[in-house]
């Protein structure tokens, strides 16, 4: 793990969540460092907190479990269906200070309402919000948005909440949740663009922002440095496979070693991954050595037992990595909580990256991308998470004109994100 220094405003959001039992909401654009600072807590917090996410993939990356797993609670609508709990699972959640929820945006009302029962039934509190402990929150629901079930579970949430939203979840009746929202933005430096991406974000994009991004975005995109950010993941797989085939030689597959308790698909990298040399390819994690971040673009020059990848101009030997998945339990001799790792899967840090999902994208930052949103864009959030994954505007490449139906914000986050405060001391 390499040593960060968190800025003034991260600092700040860190010490509130150290020093206080305030349920938090860590939130801020694309590139405000979320991520960097959810991690410098998991690290160097004093608490007992368990970190948990909506995905396992989301899991993965955190190094916590998904929050089915971690509560276990059933899939689906859980709606007032009793919740079954372990003598392990009471004591595992007795012991917490805190929770850490991850990509919150993704989580819907009645699944933070299922964590709230959970917590007041474990802790022996059904009277508290969460059974008394803390709730911190990370995500941006200008960028995702949580996954309509079938017209079953969506009749459910028209009928019982305002929206399907973690904000509009019944325990906020009777919890406050404060708001912090990250200004400083760590990928773009540009005020130019960075105007530009906030517009996107929120929806008031003028003719004269749309004219430039399209005018910016209408050149011939370059053949080769370039990854294409797509809606769909059967675009993906075809622009990746046809390119893949253009090239001469032998496709060599690599197969991810799986060990242990695994479990369903969520894999954080290609189980079975085919290269050949030219290939383009993407890193998925950061190197220790921090001869590339998580999202790098590289080409391959060599396959023996290892892959070697350029990478602006260096050629770096590439070895697997390994993702750990994780459980929490508690440990009668400690009385405190542990971390133990239940599987892992390893596999080369790489993925083929002619193209990669506009969702996959998330998190990553690309110096030069081609935007291709197909028909239309279909999801809020969407036009901007893959417009602010480029480091700078003259980065940008789009497959057509972007259209006003493009940018879509959805109504219930304009109304749940102007209760956002400032940041106590920074200015924005």
């Amino acid at each position: 793990m390499t040593e960060v220094t968190l800025s003034a405003e991260q600092q700040a959001v860190f010490d509130a969540i150290e020093t206080t039992r305030d349920h938090i909401f860590v939130t801020g654009r694309a590139g405000t460092g979320k991520s960097t600072l959810l991690n410098h807590l998991s690290w160097h917090t004093s608490k007992q907190v368990v970190i948990c996410a909506p995905t396992g993939v989301a899991a993965l990356n955190v190094g916590g479990q998904t929050i089915h797993s971690l509560f276990r609670l059933p899939i689906g609508v859980i709606a007032d269906h009793e919740i079954e709990q372990s003598r392990e699972l009471r004591k595992l959640l007795g012991t917490l200070d805190t929770i850490v929820i991850d990509e919150v945006s993704m989580v819907n009302a009645d699944l933070l309402d299922a964590v709230d029962r959970s917590l007041r039934q474990a802790r022996g509190r059904p009277h508290e919000a969460f059974g008394g402990a803390q709730v911190v929150l990370f995500g941006d629901p200008y960028q995702l948005a949580p996954v309509p079930g079938d017209a079953d579970e969506r009749a459910y949430f028209d009928d019982q909440y305002r929206s399907m939203w973690f904000f509009d979840a019944k325990v906020w009746g009777e919890a406050d949740l404060t708001i912090y929202e990250l200004s400083i933005i760590h990928r773009q430096h540009e005020a130019e663009f960075k105007y530009m991406l906030n517009a996107v974000r929120h929806g008031r994009v003028t003719a004269e922002i749309a004219k430039r991004l399209n005018d910016t975005g209408a050149r011939p995109a370059p053949t080769e440095g370039a990854i294409t950010l797509a809606t769909t993941n059967s675009t993906v797989s075809r622009i990746n496979a046809a390119a893949l085939a253009k090239l001469p030689g032998r496709a060599l597959t690599a197969r991810a070693e799986v060990s242990g308790e695994f479990g369903g698909r969520s894999y954080p990298a290609d189980e079975a991954l085919e290269l050949k040399v030219g290939a383009q390819v993407m890193f998925l994690r950061n190197d220790s050595d921090q001869r590339w971040v998580n999202g790098s673009i590289g080409t391959v020059t060599k396959i023996d037992s290892t892959v070697w990848v350029e990478v602006e101009g260096e050629t770096h030997q590439v070895q697997p990595a390994v993702w750990e998945k994780y459980r929490y339990s508690y440990s009668p001799t400690t009385k405190s909580l542990k971390k133990d790792i239940v599987a892992e899967f390893t596999q080369f840090p790489l993925r083929l990256a002619w193209a990669v999902t506009i969702h996959k994208s998330q998190g990553k930052t690309y110096e030069r991308a081609i935007v291709d949103l197909g028909q239309r864009s279909f999801a809020p959030g969407q036009t901007y998470v893959a417009l602010s994954r480029i480091s700078e505007l003259d980065g940008l490449y789009l497959s057509r004109p972007l259209r006003p139906s493009d940018i879509i914000v959805d109504e219930n986050v304009l109304r749940f994100m102007a209760r956002s405060v400032a940041i106590p001391g920074i200015e924005a």
